[in-house]
């Protein structure tokens, strides 16, 4: 997990972003068709140099970087930049709310799991590995939303995720870290 980096600065791009968000998210529609909606006004935006400014593409030389982007008052969504330098991952993980995801820059690796049970324990058995590549959208809804994302590229990799939850007062979308299986290394 990273400590999140609350940014105030906003571009023109990313407050029309955030309003075509904000529309979808005031359908009150289910969590996996919001997150469909929302991947479609994301992903016009990706790749454009006038979304984020200087700052929000900062990474950190110790771990991937969070840049809050925005929350939304009522807590109904909240827009992030993560930086990620080469080699940068996350744990294995689930999500507290639906998201989406979208590459801005670079590539994001991504393996995802499915959590198995014979009845005495549980285990998680990897499902499908996938390359994001600038431009390109993904979104899920827990359940089922279990994975690690890395940067396995050799520059910096910037992407665009919109949580169905309030970043800024949880400080990360993360709800439960798992261990390693004993297939991966």
């Amino acid at each position: 997990m990273t400590t999140p980096t609350a940014t105030v600065a906003t571009t023109a791009r990313l407050a029309r972003l955030v309003e075509e968000v904000r529309a979808v998210v005031d359908r009150g529609l289910p969590p996996d068709l919001t997150a469909y909606l929302v991947g479609e006004r994301l992903a016009p935006h990706l790749g454009a140099s006038d979304l984020l400014t200087p700052a929000q593409r900062e990474g950190d030389p110790e771990r991937y970087r969070q840049h809050i982007l925005h929350a939304e008052r009522d807590g109904g969504f909240s827009i992030v930049a993560l930086v990620w330098l080469p080699g940068q991952r996350t744990s294995i993980h689930d999500h507290v709310a639906w998201c989406v995801t979208g590459v801005h820059q670079g590539e994001e690796h991504e393996r995802r799991y499915r959590l198995v049970s014979d009845g005495l324990a549980a285990r998680l058995v990897a499902t499908q590995d996938v390359v994001n590549r600038q431009g390109e959208v993904c979104g899920f809804a827990p359940p089922g939303d279990i994975h690690r994302v890395w940067n396995g590229g050799d520059g910096k990799a910037i992407s665009l995720h919109i949580y169905g939850a309030d970043i800024s007062r949880l400080g990360s979308s993360v709800r439960r870290v798992y261990e390693n299986p004993t297939d991966e290394q």
